[in-house]
């Protein structure tokens, strides 16, 4: 059998996603064919895939990792939140339905053939197939049906990594309380442990590898120090999304923290922008009246968060930051709420009905439809600057703003852009990490700064983890064990 060794944490954001996408460079870089997989993720944090899918984007950054293109197979099963108590259910590339977490749990067994159909297509393609877990194999209420943990890993015969989070404390508690919480099937496929994120000296620590190795019975494969450079890349979901905002530069971009911000890596590149300041607006506070620049970013609810902008007086702020002279940019949701109504009539993200939209460009947008999922690439019509990225988006818009687009996708039209050009919007994700068009954009809010070149960082930045996890993890025993499923 191809090769295989499974990622599992005690809790959702130990790391499992960064770890997954470091071993695969690592391992590339030793020779092999790696391929990443996730059996099921929760994330509105999405990517388009060659057969004109849609994954998770941690399994995209994963793939890019380990060399190849990403594919529906690396995520079969995604769900993308819509609710507080349901989301979009996405099976191997392509959207199935809506369905709230109880109907999930019901059917979700039912999925375990697709899972498997995926994750035989992408061994028979590779060497090593590396798998990520999401949240935690303790969550044992949640053991029927299983396919995203020990439900997985026992059905393919996967052996089991466990990783914890020392940052977050209980480091010792969390993995000995994981591995006494499962099953002895469940347990005889766990093969060692991880404790990622320590900071200091790491001796300090021996005593509690020996304890964890003794109460588990588990071989310590490594104690892995914080990584900084791990804002760098693009996160999997929203956890602690706050905290990507950052940086001393002189343009300030504001962006309001939506309950169901989708796409969110769009700002990547400007968080990389020594003259940027990144401002994560979270609910409860105002948009800062000093911004150059307020983003509304994509929405996985559009009308729910355009509801959220009224609530938190958002809205108010918006008004005020354009009279006061200031740009404002939308992304695919965000571009959405800028317009004078959006209607919902088939209740596609959430109860039907239609609502008044923000009114800063004069056209309408319906929601519904087949969803449009391909990549693009063209020019920016005000810089004339290159641009590429994906299309992500459910729904149409029209009106007499369309007559002014904001970019131009080899013939096609896309977006807009008010008469005086302080307010614009677009369908199209990624188009900051074109380092021309970026550079020309910040030039209009005043500076451009040192002229990086983002996707080459990306790049570094993975070779950099992999280096990193060659330091301090026993990658040669982690091969060892995945050979010997």
């Amino acid at each position: 059998m191809t090769a295989a060794l499974m990622l599992q944490g005690t809790g959702s954001d130990v790391g499992k996603s960064l770890l997954t996408a470091g071993l695969a460079r690592a391992y590339r870089r030793r020779g092999l064919a790696v391929r990443p997989f996730k059996p099921q993720n929760m994330s509105n944090n999405a990517a388009v895939t060659v057969e004109g899918g849609e994954i998770g984007r941690a399994q995209a950054l994963q793939a890019r990792a380990a060399g190849a293109r990403p594919s529906v197979h690396m995520n079969p099963v995604l769900l993308k939140p819509q609710s507080e108590i349901g989301a979009q259910l996405v099976v191997q590339g392509r959207v199935v339905g809506n369905a709230t977490a109880r109907d999930y749990q019901a059917l979700r067994a039912g999925l375990m053939p697709k899972v498997l159909e995926s994750f035989a297509g992408l061994a028979r393609e590779a060497d090593l197939v590396l798998v990520e877990g999401a949240g935690s194999p303790a969550e044992i209420n949640l053991r029927a049906g299983d396919i995203a943990n020990m439900g997985f890993a026992r059905a393919a015969g996967v052996p089991v990594i466990l990783v914890g989070d020392i940052e977050r404390g209980g480091v010792i508690a969390s993995l000995v309380g994981t591995v006494s919480l499962l099953e002895p099937e469940e347990r005889a496929l766990l093969k060692g442990f991880v404790v990622n994120k320590f900071r200091g000296d790491p001796t300090l620590f021996a005593e509690g590898m020996r304890i964890i190795a003794e109460r588990t019975g588990l071989a310590p494969l490594g104690l892995l120090p914080w990584w900084p450079r791990a804002a760098t890349l693009p996160a999997e979901d929203a956890v602690g999304i706050e905290r990507r905002g950052g940086g001393e530069g002189r343009i300030r971009i504001a962006v309001p923290m939506l309950g169901r911000i989708a796409n969110f890596d769009d700002l990547d590149p400007l968080r990389a922008e020594p003259a940027v300041t990144l401002v994560i607006v979270p609910p409860g506070k105002p948009l800062p009246g000093d911004a150059d620049l307020v983003i509304l970013p994509g929405s996985k609810a559009t009308i729910a968060d355009l509801a959220m902008i009224r609530a938190e007086g958002w809205d108010v702020d918006l008004a005020a930051h354009r009279r006061r002279g200031g740009m404002i940019l939308g992304l695919c949701g965000g571009y959405q709420m800028l317009g004078r109504r959006i209607a919902d009539p088939a209740g596609t993200e959430g109860r039907a009905g239609s609502v008044e939209g923000l009114g800063l460009l004069d056209l309408e947008t319906e929601i519904g439809g087949d969803k449009m999922l391909v990549e693009a690439s063209g020019r920016e019509l005000s810089t004339g600057a290159a641009v590429r990225g994906y299309e992500m988006h459910i729904g149409r818009s029209t009106g007499p703003a369309l007559a002014r687009p904001m970019l131009d996708l080899e013939g096609r039209a896309d977006g807009a852009i008010s008469a005086d050009g302080r307010v614009m919007g677009c369908y199209l994700h990624g188009l900051f990490a074109a380092d021309g068009f970026r550079r020309r954009f910040l030039g209009r809010l005043g500076e451009t700064g040192r002229e990086i070149m983002f996707e080459a960082e990306v790049e570094a930045a993975l070779d950099a983890l992999a280096a990193h996890l060659e330091a301090h993890l026993d990658l040669d025993r982690m091969l060892e064990i995945a050979r010997a499923r």
